[in-house]
């Protein structure tokens, strides 16, 4: 497996090797080896599987008492998928990374905890798989505004507006969400 550091170095690309013929392909999405190899050592907790329509935005969402970290991946369709480090005492505070995600590519972003995630879909429908370090809780759910101009997300929109959920619709600015140490 390729690992590729993006804009923010704790925000990391991975490329699976992928071993095809006539009948199909094979790729290993995760292995626990050769991630600590790299000094890279995941619990992960839960697996979440989302499908979404065209022109829809999820997130940017996070949890503050209980941080998630999540590994990233789309099984059918396109998004463009993003990481907001929320991190005060980071040099990328307030910065974000982006990345294109298909099935095609098999590309997967990891977006450590202290970070707030979220995606748009590019693609007719789009099926995004996600495994996370954290238990979801409901009551710790916070949601940065997407269109949050200090953050300044360069979303590649297929239309004026997203598609959003009235939670996504309603999120906070940067400086009115709870922050990471």
């Amino acid at each position: 497996m390729k690992i590729s550091k993006t804009g923010i170095p704790e925000v990391l690309l991975f490329e699976p090797t992928v071993h095809g013929d006539e009948r199909g392909y094979f790729m290993e999405t995760f292995r626990a080896s050769v991630f600590r190899a790299r000094g890279l050592v995941f619990d992960f907790v839960q697996e979440n599987q989302s499908r979404s329509a065209k022109g829809t935005l999820r997130g940017l969402h996070f949890q503050h008492q209980f941080p998630q970290g999540k590994i990233v991946r789309v099984i059918a369709g396109e998004v463009f998928d993003v990481a907001v480090d929320l991190r005060v005492s980071s040099p990328t505070f307030g910065q974000w990374v982006g990345a294109v995600l298909t099935a095609e590519n098999r590309k997967q972003l990891w977006v450590p905890p202290g970070f707030a995630h979220g995606f748009y879909v590019l693609s007719e429908n789009a099926d995004l798989c996600y495994r996370c370090t954290e238990y979801y809780h409901p009551e710790d759910d916070h949601s940065l505004l997407w269109s949050d101009p200090k953050v300044a997300v360069n979303w590649p929109l297929v239309s004026p507006e997203p598609l959003l959920s009235a939670k996504d619709a309603a999120a906070k600015q940067l400086h009115e969400i709870p922050l990471y140490p």
